[in-house]
């Protein structure tokens, strides 16, 4: 490999750009640019600062292979994206869980009292806010990790063999049809059901009892299609790369996403959490603000995801 293409690599390995670098070793970014081009070499006295700076010796800097001397463990990055993806699709499915236990307990409630509360909705809406809270601290923990392990890793070699994403890409036309159905069968219950027998409507723990089993439905599915989403990334390491550099436009739109994702979910907490606290009820129908929350993440995300390189 050239000095440039090495160069290249260390400083975006490093999470720096140019005009960082320049700044650092006080010439013109400019200057870094021909250096990467392989238009103009530096001197030696910023060839030695450079290998001070990526800690490499002149050699490996100015005709090895860098990439194959810094190239990143496959199984530290393998073992952390599959951990990074299963507590994801877990803490969601927590949440949602927690939604469709609630459902339970008010449609138990509705079977067996007789005129007074057996389970107070009090006691509902606590377990559903236990229910957010360890769903919420899984996703934190695991957000924390996964930010510290990108900051540790901004450049990856793709270690992946063709063989390795085409059978990764087989199971996941599997996973994503398996969470689509789960949904449609969710649906299919909750409209079949009152078209068979209308009076479930009337009927209040039926109709708490049925809610219960679409959420689940939904949880198991959301689950399949967080986890199977993840993974997909895990294999485009490309797109990891671009989007850890700070000059690429991938980045620009990754931090843009994050951010008007962010504050969404900030807005869905905060009416969550007043109108909540108004009526005095933690549980449904208010907490469907995170689900209304979450589709409008989406929606901003594919708006994003139109802004051409």
């Amino acid at each position: 490999m050239s000095l440039g293409e090495n160069l290249q690599y260390l400083r975006k390995k490093e999470n720096i750009t140019q005009e960082q670098l320049a700044e650092q070793l006080d010439v013109s970014r400019q200057s870094v640019s021909k250096w990467e081009s392989d238009t103009t070499y530096p001197e030696m006295n910023t060839l030695l600062q450079l290998c001070r700076m990526f800690h490499c010796s002149m050699d490996d800097l100015v005709q090895g292979n860098i990439h194959d001397i810094n190239i990143e463990g496959k199984t530290e990055y393998d073992v952390h994206m599959n951990l990074f993806s299963k507590l994801i699709s877990l803490g969601v499915g927590i949440i949602l869980f927690g939604i469709s236990f609630m459902s339970l307990l008010y449609g138990i409630n509705y079977f067996i009292s007789t005129g007074a509360e057996v389970i107070k909705e009090d006691f509902a809406n606590m377990i559903f806010l236990i229910f957010v809270t360890i769903g919420t601290a899984i996703l934190i923990v695991i957000g924390i990790q996964h930010s510290n392990f990108i900051n540790k890793n901004q450049l990856i070699e793709n270690f992946y063999t063709q063989k390795e994403v085409d059978s990764f890409n087989k199971k996941f036309s599997v996973m994503i049809a398996a969470g689509v159905s789960l949904i449609l069968i969710g649906v299919i219950l909750l409209l079949g059901s009152e078209s068979i027998y209308p009076q479930i409507s009337s009927n209040e723990y039926l109709e708490s009892l049925i809610m219960s089993l679409f959420m689940l439905f939904v949880s198991i599915a959301v689950m399949i299609l967080i986890y199977a989403c993840i993974q997909k990334s895990k294999y485009n390491i490309e797109e990891y790369n671009k989007a850890m550099d700070k000059e690429s436009n991938t980045y620009k739109r990754e931090k843009l996403k994050n951010t008007i994702n962010g504050c969404i979910m900030l807005l869905s907490t905060i009416i969550y959490l007043f109108l909540s606290s108004r009526s005095g009820n933690f549980g449904m129908p208010y907490c469907m603000t995170f689900a209304v929350g979450g589709i409008c993440c989406c929606i901003a995300s594919i708006i994003v995801n139109y802004k051409k390189d």
